[in-house]
């Protein structure tokens, strides 16, 4: 075991690196055969507050000859301690360097946690390349949900888990237990034959002559020449006794997944894609779960987690019946992700009686016209009533969000954001103090398997104006602007759409210095052009270049299910302000997932029956 005492008096909360939390899992290393690393590429603190990790860590702990344990990147006090010391990187549970892992498995959910993905596996004495790896090394791998563009990261990732871990890593799991005594390539070639596990060596990409990219081709039989992303038809139990930290973390409470996937069809949003169909968890289950949650944890605040919570179609009942079972507990409920137009005054009751947390609406646009054009159907007058419900029930402030440089997007457009959160506000009432608003403004980033995966990124000099013209018509007292750096956003595209040449890039701006670029007290531009120029690419070629859409992508070997037809149609429709209805109330929009999952082939059967 590595010894810290030396370091970590140096170092800023080093309580990051400590481990022994509640609930952790030691398994003996001597005894299980099987080592696992589950790495996240950020501070301890944001991965401890993802759902991802908790599920993944509990999956495989259940195996008997498995042992999982967690590693976040550290922070670069602590880096540059390690270094100094020669220590490498280690795990938390056993301080073992991730060197002698068997497996090294990086959760890859932003895109500027691509370099400390880089240097996490160097800090651990891994080779940063995945050709300069021999079998004396881990097993590199990576899922989540930017896996489904991996080609900027094929350099350094020996395989690619494309879809929902729970359905792919048992079978991964065994195919590795059956091949322990191969060499790495003939591992990686078995591997590549399970549905859903994408193996970048034993593929040849090529480029037009413009520079554009052409094609991706298997070099090995092994190889598919489409990687089908891999889903459970129905959600198993979540996780009910995660690690609790010893430190605040970013969401420090508890949270239970209550369903899985978005039917309602935002043109912008990459998750309705890659996490569709929609599969809900039973109503008792989840009563349960906080339960055992409450019990195993000492949480009394839990977070109802879904990317639309008020869409779960029990969610009034849920939220009733929490509060009445764990009365006693004082149970402080978050419901994250609301929509408007979904929140019944049943809820609002509910929650207004119990001590809360605050609320969260994205209406994402203050026109009604670039709401239909993104495909979220929200009146302006559904916004405001919402709005004055929530404030008649006693709350006193509302954080919002909204997007800027969406395709089609006007200065009226922009503009009619100033007159939304004026109406808003107003809509608190008269006699009382107005409400606090936290307005949250974001550049638009086109992702790829969306509708608008097409689409150029505005210029950073349009994004400004727009955000320039907001804060004149927004800065007064009672509203907080939040703006996110447009040059962050830009890189974010880059990376988003980016081909394997990308690579290349992302390797040189971590050799100049480049970690944690979420960060804003880290983020380093400059370095990020020098790297651009030196590999002969410029940014602007991947975020501000629309593509046609008979242009070859470089993820056109992903199948999330959503075929590239309907995401075609969709971009038409967008472009006509044309709104395609959620599939879950409405006919089955053929979007292509009723090929394969049997939710939406018994939808597609039925047409023309509502599910309301």
């Amino acid at each position: 075991m590595i010894n810290l005492d030396d370091i970590l008096y140096q170092v800023t909360r080093p309580a990051r690196y400590t481990g022994g939390e509640w609930n952790s899992i030691q398994k003996d290393w001597d005894k299980t055969p099987i080592r696992i690393a589950l790495s996240y590429p950020d501070l301890y603190e944001i991965g401890m507050s993802t759902l991802a990790l908790p599920i993944l860590y509990e999956l495989l702990n259940r195996q008997p000859d498995v042992l999982a344990e967690r590693v976040y990147a550290p922070w670069p006090d602590m880096e540059a301690a390690m270094r100094h010391s020669g220590i490498p990187l280690f795990s938390l549970e056993s301080r073992h360097p991730l060197k002698d892992f068997d497996i090294v498995s990086f959760s890859l959910g932003y895109e500027l946690t691509y370099t400390n993905v880089l240097n996490m596996l160097d800090l651990a004495q891994i080779p940063v390349l995945a050709a300069a790896r021999s079998d004396a090394h881990p097993l590199v791998i990576a899922g989540g949900c930017c896996t489904f563009n991996p080609e900027p990261m094929a350099d350094f990732i020996d395989l690619f888990v494309i879809g929902e871990g729970e359905a792919i890593l048992p079978e991964l799991l065994s195919a590795f237990r059956d091949s322990r005594t191969a060499t790495k390539v003939e591992l990686l070639r078995r591997l590549a034959t399970i549905p859903g596990i994408y193996v970048p060596s034993l593929y040849q990409v090529d480029y037009e002559a413009n520079g554009q990219f052409k094609s991706i081709t298997p070099i090995a039989t092994e190889a598919s020449p489409c990687i089908q992303r891999q889903l459970v038809t129905e959600l198993p139990p979540p996780p009910t006794k995660p690690v609790v930290p010893y430190i605040e973390v970013t969401h420090d409470r508890g949270a239970v997944e209550i369903q899985r996937g978005c039917s309602n069809g935002c043109r912008f949003c990459q998750a309705g894609t890659i996490y569709r169909p929609v599969r809900e968890r039973p109503l008792e289950e989840l009563l349960q779960a906080v339960g055992e949650l409450i019990t195993n944890c000492g949480y009394n605040e839990i977070s109802l987690v879904s990317l639309t919570t008020s869409t779960y179609p029990h969610i009034d009942q849920l939220v009733a019946k929490l509060f009445q079972r764990y009365e006693a507990n004082h149970l402080i409920l978050s419901l994250p992700s609301l929509r408007t137009e979904k929140l019944s005054p049943e809820l609002l009751n509910s929650l207004a009686t119990h001590k809360r947390t605050g609320l969260t609406f994205a209406p994402e646009t203050g026109s009604e016209r670039l709401r239909r054009v993104i495909n979220k159907n929200i009146s302006n007058d559904d916004i405001l009533n919402t709005a004055s419900e929530v404030f008649s029930h006693g709350w006193t402030s509302l954080k919002l969000y909204f997007m800027l440089g969406l395709p089609t997007e006007t200065t009226d457009d922009v503009e009619a954001i100033i007159g939304l959160v004026d109406s808003i506000r107003a809509s608190g009432g008269r006699g009382r103090s107005k409400p606090q608003l936290k307005i949250s403004l974001s550049a638009f980033v086109p992702k790829p398997h969306t509708p608008f995966q097409w689409v150029a990124q505005q210029s950073e000099a349009e994004l400004v104006a727009k955000h320039e013209l907001l804060q004149q018509g927004l800065g007064r007292k009672g509203i907080r602007l939040f703006w996110n750096n447009p040059k962050v956003r830009r890189l974010e595209a880059v990376l988003s759409r980016g081909d394997r040449r990308l690579g290349r890039v992302i390797y040189r701006a971590w050799q100049l210095g480049s970690t944690f670029d979420g960060w804003s007290e880290q983020f380093n531009y400059p370095n990020w052009l020098q790297a651009f120029k030196e590999a002969n690419l410029t940014p602007d070629f991947y975020a501000q270049r629309e593509r046609s859409l008979d242009e070859a992508l470089p993820w056109s070997h992903i199948d999330t299910g959503v075929t590239l037809a309907f995401l075609k149609r969709e971009y038409q429709y967008a472009l006509k302000n044309r709104v395609t209805p959620d599939c879950r109330y409405h006919p089955c929009n053929s979007c292509g997932l009723q090929r394969w999952h049997p939710t939406c082939q018994q939808r597609y059967q039925s047409p023309n029956q509502s599910r309301r």
